[in-house]
């Protein structure tokens, strides 16, 4: 997108150059004033920093995300629990005196996963645990009793295919990391009707189990039979791996009752602190307000959400009003394919030229250690200033991305820089879509620290005396 004048005559006069070699940056040249004025900030991020992590709003962020999913559970999209959930969140933005709350109507799916079960009939009984993918049919009545063909990849799928036909498929794939892994759990139903099976069972995709499975969401492949699918224990996908290798002949009888209901309203949240000299222009925190049917959403993504309403109620205690406005934004059914946001751009299609910076908390609200940021060279010589100030809580590193968040990628996939809560989530994986997720995989000085690093960068941001930067990444030959 074209650069606003004022941006593009600061980065020609100035000549703000930034190069970045091995998606670091190597050289940084903001003008002087640029620079100090980034530094005057200092007082006012530690204020912040001292208010959330040792004052007046310590332990606030941690206890109404406790008070919120002990209330309303999981959120999964469609649901009365979600609504709820839209209605108990707009209610408490307004409490808290923050501006123009509300929320905007967007059809979201409506998919329900019923009873389920799996259970090995052969070579000896075992109930395996499972949980359906979202989106997926459901069985026959009487549920599907099949042999059993394992594999560990779509390769082995593809060499396999005469011996998968009128078979129950399960995946046994290894973890390599989410996001190569995460291709057998949305594809791996398609995968295995083409080859004949009919129905499919994942290997969790997580790094670490205790016989805890994983959902999520899968897609079915258009003019491909639809098959029942699920995820099942690493544990169990080593079992059935090891009785096909000793030579056993594996049955698995599968019920499942999912099914796909019409769609139906529900809402995103905005929640503001109101620019005092150019209101329209707006910094976004988000986080997404849904979650699966499993757990408590707590992690994903309740503390998002939480540390993105805490960053603004903190503001809004201090009497910080920042020059542009800070939007909160609480995406809705972004379990089910960024639905929301989705709606939300469409709807807000004629003022994103007006968005300055877009922020998004959907990896964990751990220790946080920075920001991931997506844009260009100058905006991320501007970003490691701001991050200079969050010293006193250790969260100063920066990293660039060409992609950062979940919902919030519709704009900054578009030129629209933004940034995602970086922290110290190598766990992350083992709670994410399971039973786990509860608040007992969040930590209240975490959550303190985090809403206080999402404050001080959203108003800083929001306060500067330049717009922020859509500049092109710069790479040198």
């Amino acid at each position: 997108m074209l650069l606003r004048q004022s941006i593009a005559t600061l980065v020609v006069v100035a000549g703000v150059l930034c190069d970045i070699v091995d998606n670091k940056v190597e050289d940084c040249n903001l003008p002087q004033d640029l620079v100090n004025e980034i530094a005057s900030y200092a007082p006012i991020v530690q204020k912040i920093i001292n208010t959330s992590v040792n004052g007046s709003f310590k332990g606030i962020t941690y206890n109404e995300l406790a008070y919120f999913v002990d209330k309303f559970g999981n959120r999964i999209s469609g649901s009365q629990n979600l609504e709820d959930a839209i209605d108990f969140m707009i209610k408490k933005s307004s409490a808290s005196g923050l501006d123009n709350v509300h929320g905007e109507e967007v059809p979201v799916p409506h998919w329900i996963r019923g009873s389920e079960s799996a259970t090995l009939v052969a070579p000896r009984s075992k109930n395996l645990t499972i949980l359906g993918l979202g989106n997926s049919i459901g069985t026959p009545p009487e549920g599907i009793l099949a042999e059993v063909l394992v594999v560990k990849s779509f390769d082995e799928l593809n060499a396999k295919a005469e011996k998968a036909k009128g078979k129950i498929v399960v995946f046994n794939q290894d973890y390599i990391s989410y996001g190569q892994s995460v291709a057998y759990r949305g594809q791996g139903a398609t995968a295995a009707a083409k080859a004949g099976g009919v129905a499919s069972l994942i290997r969790s995709i997580t790094p670490f189990s205790l016989n805890t499975p994983h959902t999520g969401m899968q897609s079915y492949k258009d003019n491909v039979t639809k098959i029942p699918t699920a995820c099942i224990t690493v544990e169990d996908a080593h079992l059935l791996q090891r009785l096909q290798n000793e030579g056993y002949t594996i049955k698995i009888l599968l019920k499942m009752e999912a099914q796909t209901l019409p769609d139906v309203t529900s809402r995103n949240v905005v929640a503001e602190i109101e620019g005092t000299k150019h209101p329209e222009k707006v910094v976004i925190v988000s986080g997404h307000i849904d979650s699966w049917d499993v757990g408590d959403g707590a992690m994903d993504d309740g503390g998002g959400v939480f540390i993105s309403w805490g960053a603004l109620a903190l503001l809004k205690n201090l009497n910080l009003k920042p020059k542009r406005t800070i939007r909160s934004v609480f995406w809705t059914a972004e379990e089910f394919g960024y639905v929301g946001a989705s709606g939300y751009a469409q709807q807000h299609q004629n003022e994103t030229d007006n968005f300055v910076f877009l922020m998004e908390s959907d990896i964990g609200t751990f220790n946080p250690v920075g920001l991931e940021y997506a844009g260009g060279a100058t905006g991320y010589c501007i970003v490691q200033e701001i991050a200079k100030l969050l010293a006193p809580i250790n969260a100063t590193k920066t990293r660039q991305s060409s992609s950062v968040g979940s919902d919030i990628e519709i704009w900054t996939g578009n030129g629209i820089p933004g940034a995602s809560l970086d922290t110290e989530n190598d766990k992350y994986f083992w709670y994410h879509h399971t039973p786990a997720d509860t608040l007992d995989a969040e930590d209240t000085a975490a959550l303190d620290k985090n809403t206080a690093l999402w404050a001080s960068v959203a108003y800083v941001i929001a306060d500067l005396s330049i717009d922020f930067p859509r500049d092109s990444l710069k790479t040198k030959n």
